[in-house]
């Protein structure tokens, strides 16, 4: 089975519900096919080998995937944010493709690099165009062949591409949602962007589900809201920093009552972040979602009970299931290993390792990276404990300070329980004499004012001496991508940066 036969059934089941769009004037199931067969004849006639898409979320996204699908050629969705560089690197690995992008840095990525750019709504002419058009259809996917390849965020080094094969997506949907489970009324609001393995999953299983589906182009808590209203969204998913976003501005109207459900995840959530939306939001299912880009998206899921349970929970081990990411789903195995590969007994920390149909754990031209049982490395630290899966930061943040490995998340989780903090992350420095240091960037939430020792003397009382920042920065924000994620090598840039330098200037509590 492969993606194009999910856009089978759900033009088949649901053939005038509109799934792509605003309710009025947007795109019904139907004419989804319609568009995507069109395009995809466009894309054979170009002789293409790969679909690129470099534009924000939109209309076109869906159309794209499933043109690439149906073309037979994998879509590439392309962070548009990326320097000149590394994006001309990037595109130079697809001299074949069919290029779809914004006016601006992404069309002149494409230009430079020899291929065709269409703009998205060109692109969607050309598919309305060509809709209409008789001719022989597409032949289906081999189940094998790669549907989408997706570009790490790089946050460390340079991205990798991630295969992910039709049989992968295909087993995540199947196993995360009920063929037309959801009601005519349902509508879903994406906020990230295209490149984000969020993105094209929320477009699988939301057209299988048979729920609209609309696109944020660019978020603000303003407009998040107020689309949220006016498009009747009952579903959404956001990123932590959007959450706290919308949480933490003042002024606002945060009244959302048609909204049924809302997931997070792709970063930490910070625990006063998402007990103040319990609270704001009490009709509201919160679910914590956790998965990879190289898993298809979620393996793991914290529900809506298991939210209310733990807000105002007396035991502190079910209030601290809030800090989880919850339970494995049902059709993904995880293991915690040490270093050696051997499992570790529960409340023990190691890595994460999952294995399961939807996992893919493949890179291009790097081939599969499982072992020999089939499980792949997350390159994440976390433990479980009565049956919840712990998430304590990226292997490759982990410190060495002397012969002692720190984990950044438990400092991190003691900042930002401090009063005053908004935001926090912990890096390693260099130094001569225990290899990295420990220091740590505070944010602080509007109008307060932190005292950078005063919080070095609240991590001391919680943890060891050597987990103590050695130094404490306090600065307006975290860099971040935009999917959420701390660029810690920035983090450490401006640490590291000669003091007279702008970027030293914000470290100033």
């Amino acid at each position: 089975m492969d993606v194009t036969m999910l856009l089978d059934m759900a033009a088949d089941g649901f053939a005038d519900r509109v799934l792509i769009g605003p309710r009025d004037g947007g795109t019904p199931a139907a004419r989804l096919r319609a568009l995507a067969t069109g395009a995809a004849g466009k894309v054979r006639e170009a002789g293409a080998e790969a679909v690129l898409y470099l534009a924000v979320n939109g209309p076109a996204f869906p159309v794209a995937m499933f043109a690439a699908a149906l073309a037979g050629v994998p879509l590439v969705p392309v962070n548009y944010r990326l320097g000149g560089e590394r994006l001309d690197r990037l595109l130079a690995a697809h001299p074949r493709a069919y290029g779809i992008a914004d006016e601006g840095a992404g069309r002149a990525a494409l230009l430079r690099a020899g291929l065709p750019a269409r703009t998205p709504d060109g692109f969607l002419r050309d598919a309305r165009e060509a809709a209409g058009r008789s001719g022989a259809g597409p032949t289906p996917a081999d189940p094998e062949a790669a549907a989408v390849l997706l570009y790490t965020s790089g946050t460390t080094a340079e991205p990798k591409g991630v295969v992910l094969r039709h049989r992968n997506l295909v087993s995540y949907v199947l196993e995360s949602v009920e063929f037309g489970a959801a009601g005519p009324d349902e509508a879903a609001l994406m906020s990230v962007p295209p490149y984000h393995i969020a993105a094209v999953s929320n477009v699988l299983t939301n057209l299988y589900a048979g729920r609209r589906c609309l696109a944020l182009p660019s978020f603000t808590p303003e407009g998040w809201l107020d689309r949220v209203r006016a498009e009747g969204i009952t579903n959404a998913m956001v990123v932590p920093t959007m959450l706290a976003r919308i949480m933490d501005a003042e002024g606002l109207d945060r009244s959302v009552p048609g909204l049924r459900a809302l997931a997070y995840g792709g970063a930490r959530m910070p625990p006063r972040v998402i007990e103040r939306a319990l609270r704001a939001w009490p009709h509201v299912d919160f679910v914590n979602a956790y998965g990879l880009t190289e898993t298809s998206s979620t393996v793991a899921v914290l529900g809506p009970g298991d939210h209310r349970a733990a807000l105002d929970a007396a035991d502190p081990r079910v209030r601290a299931r809030l800090e989880s990411v919850g339970r494995p789903v049902p059709a993904v195995e995880v293991e915690i290993r040490d270093e050696d590969g051997r499992p570790v007994p529960p409340g023990a920390s190691g890595r994460i390792w999952v294995r399961g149909a939807q996992v893919s754990g493949e890179y291009a031209g790097r081939g599969p990276s499982v072992d020999a049982r089939g499980f792949f490395d997350t390159r994440d630290r976390g433990r479980s404990e009565d049956g919840y899966l712990y998430v304590e930061g990226r292997v490759d943040d982990t410190i060495i300070r002397g012969a002692e490995n720190i984990a950044p998340a438990e400092i991190e989780d003691v900042l930002l329980r401090c009063p005053g903090v908004a935001d926090a992350a912990v890096v390693g420095v260099p130094d001569d004499e225990w290899g990295q240091r420990v220091e740590a960037v505070v944010v602080p939430v509007p109008g307060a004012v932190l005292d950078p020792e005063e919080l070095r003397g609240r991590v001391r009382e919680r943890l060891r001496g050597s987990r103590t920042p050695d130094r404490v920065a306090c600065w307006p924000e975290l860099p971040r991508t935009p999917t959420g994620k701390v660029v810690r090598r920035d983090i450490v840039a401006g640490l590291t940066a000669p003091r007279d330098t702008p970027t030293s200037r914000k470290d100033r509590p």
